[in-house]
């Protein structure tokens, strides 16, 4: 290490230091003990321009650890990215653009929120399954359009969490040779040392998933050079480099030692470490013009990198025009014009059928006319409908092909997906049983925070499971998922609501949505299909109604319960009894509606109210108020035919009629 290379990293050491002790908040030891892999990394391989951080053909850097946030914003800064010294000095701070853990959106350069420990991993195998896919379809001979790679560092918390076993097994299997990580692996965790609960052979692990896997001295800038270059070279593998490193490196008194993890050193330590590291500034956020002159030259070749790339589009607009047009149609997340040409039209005496299946069938009929559509399911495809007939299987032998299979590995798929649409405006979707949404949360609640605009689908939606049980009926699942902020849930009633969500799926540009349908036939409402698209993109409309009266009461609903809503309100017509039924699709989109249509639908006057849903309760108060009632799940079912099931927890018509002739009275 040539004393250039040492005042550099000790650069990115020092301004983490004082970051965090500025803070009096943060994690330094990562980032002092990562800080050599970092440097090579970002000045001699990773391709970027700080210029244009969201140029397309950068390579993709992940701090899936991301509780060293300080290491990422030390080098954005030293690289050029709008990170000012004032920005790192305001790490941790309300309003700053430097928050604990990096944030998608917030800073510039950072290509994903991490912190949630092993997110990150899939994420970039999300990244770099999109990078294939994309290579695939759009490279032709001499035009390698798309031709980026994806690197990252993780900790040893990142290779605990059981979703980087998913993901990393997943890579290997797809021999994602542009996929990079090192492992910072500095044998301290929270508790003390990783043999307190972490023992086993990370590097066989991944060799055994089919990872090319080497070793070095995370202080040795000469070996991680060389360990870089052999992982670029590896097309047909995905590359792990265990570096093993000292957490908090040249503290006196922390070096390897807890204490560094999670806490700031203290400014006495902080002094005997910068002496101990030859560090010859007083001044706290120093940065040398040597230091910034090495970062600039990196910073020069990724802008050069973009010009050459820039003049490679335009040659490929020129030879392959057609093409061309399918890019940027692509990258501007357009929709054709005749979008909506071939999409499935349902009548109301047309035969039952579950929402899963008509969901199945707009896939397939959008599949062929929006190329940006691609996804799959864990292991669930025949049962979820996801499959795109016609486009086959991705795989490590055919990348272009739109049908994913993320194994039974739903943690990861969530994570996955994000990555997948962090990378281009891709329609990426995902799918399983919502029981198993509990799998995916995590990866739902980060794509909700990042305003991704990923689908996941989930069939199976009630005690209708039947046989399978307490285990397989979601019961708290719709709860749990309306509770994130940010994502957009559709539980539609019939065939003509599950096309009119899928129009508005298509066309939706702000966040998740989690499209939640049925397994068992359901009847077609009678209802024009105009009154129906509009009544699912503003999330709740009245399905019927006596007469057009102002009623007496309102029955609320989400999917097959609607149906059982209707049954009901007819019985009480004929008692004359003056009833209305809503349909509740989504209460993110309803909740977003003008005051005035909401109380169109939902007269306020009128508080005698019944929310019918095969889940959980909690939430339906905010519709029915003080005065009325619901009818709901709030036990965990039972392993019985999904009519005897519905039958017994109430969700009959003699129920709805009786509860509601209550709240008459």
């Amino acid at each position: 290490m040539n004393s250039l290379d040492e005042l550099c990293i000790n650069t990115i050491r020092t301004l983490s230091m004082d970051a965090i002790e500025k803070a009096k908040s943060g994690h330094p030891g990562m980032a002092m003990g990562a800080a050599p892999m970092a440097y090579v990394l970002w000045t001699r391989y990773l391709r970027f321009n700080p210029k244009n951080p969201q140029w397309f053909g950068r390579d993709r850097f992940v701090l899936s650890a991301g509780h060293a946030s300080m290491l990422l914003y030390s080098l954005l800064h030293l690289a050029g990215y709008d990170v000012s010294l004032d920005d790192l000095k305001n790490f941790r701070q309300f309003d700053s653009i430097t928050p604990g853990h990096p944030e998608y959106g917030l800073t510039p350069g950072v290509e994903v929120t991490s912190g949630p420990l092993g997110q990150g991993i899939a994420n970039a195998v999300g990244m770099a399954i999109a990078e294939r896919h994309l290579a695939a379809v759009f490279n032709r001979p001499n035009f390698p359009l798309v031709d980026f790679r994806v690197f990252g560092i993780a900790g040893d918390g990142d290779l605990m969490e059981g979703i980087s076993s998913e993901a990393s097994s997943l890579a290997g299997h797809l021999k994602l040779g542009n996929l990079i990580f090192f492992y910072d692996d500095n044998r301290i965790t929270i508790e003390g040392s990783t043999d307190l609960a972490f023992s086993e052979d990370v590097g066989k692990r991944y060799e055994a998933y089919g990872w090319h896997v080497q070793r070095v001295d995370g202080n040795e800038l000469d070996a991680i050079d060389a360990a870089l270059e052999n992982a670029t070279q590896e097309r047909t593998k995905p590359s792990l480099i265990i570096a093993k490193t000292h957490i908090a490196y040249g503290s006196p008194n922390k070096q390897d030692t807890a204490a560094a993890h999670g806490s700031p050193l203290g400014e006495e330590e902080i002094a005997l470490t910068k002496k101990k590291l030859g560090w010859p500034y007083a001044e706290s956020f120093t940065v040398p013009d040597e230091v910034r002159n090495v970062f600039k030259q990196a910073a020069k070749r990724g802008a050069e990198a973009e010009r050459q790339w820039k003049e490679l589009l335009t040659r490929y607009e020129k030879e392959h025009k057609d093409l061309a047009a399918q890019w940027h149609t692509l990258m501007k997340g357009d929709l054709p014009a005749n979008w909506r040409k071939n999409l499935p039209r349902f009548a109301s005496n047309d035969k039952p059928v579950a929402t899963r299946s008509v969901s199945g069938k707009v896939m397939n009929a959008l599949a062929p006319i929006i190329p940006a559509l691609i996804g799959g399911s864990a292991d669930l495809a025949p049962s979820t409908k996801t499959y795109l007939n016609g486009f086959g299987d991705f795989s490590a032998q055919n990348y272009t092909e739109r049908n994913l299979h993320f194994g039974i590995r739903e943690h990861a798929m969530g994570a996955c997906m994000n990555g997948m649409a962090l990378t281009a405006p891709l329609k990426v979707f995902g799918s399983t049983f919502l029981v198993f949404s509990d799998y995916m949360k995590p990866a739902i609640r980060l794509a909700a925070m990042m305003g991704l605009k990923v689908i996941t689908i989930f069939s199976h939606d009630s005690i209708g499971v039947g046989e399978d049980g307490p285990t397989h009926q979601p019961i708290e699942q719709l709860a749990a998922l309306r509770a994130i902020p940010g994502l957009t849930v559709i539980r539609p009633a019939d065939a003509k609501e599950t096309v009119a969500a899928w129009e508005f799926i298509s066309e939706h540009k702000d966040g998740p949505v989690a499209l939640v349908l049925s397994r068992q036939s359901l009847p077609v409402l009678d209802m024009e299909e105009s009154v129906v698209r509009d009544g699912v993109r503003r999330g709740g409309y009245a399905v019927y109604e006596t007469k057009k009266k102002k009623p007496e009461v309102i029955l609320l609903a989400t999917g097959s319960e609607v149906h059982l809503a209707n049954t009901a309100a007819k019985q009480l017509d004929d008692e004359n009894i003056v009833v209305r039924v809503v349909s509740l699709p989504s209460w993110e989109l309803f909740l977003k509606q003008p005051k005035s249509y909401q109380d169109a639908v939902l007269p306020p006057s009128v508080t005698a109210r019944l929310a019918i849903e095969a889940g959980v309760s909690q939430g339906w108060e905010r519709f029915v108020g003080s005065h009325g009632d619901i009818i709901a799940m709030d036990n965990f079912g039972a392993s019985a035919p999904a009519g005897k099931l519905f039958k017994h927890f109430g969700f009959t018509v003699e129920n709805v009629v009786k509860k509601a002739r209550a709240l008459l009275t």
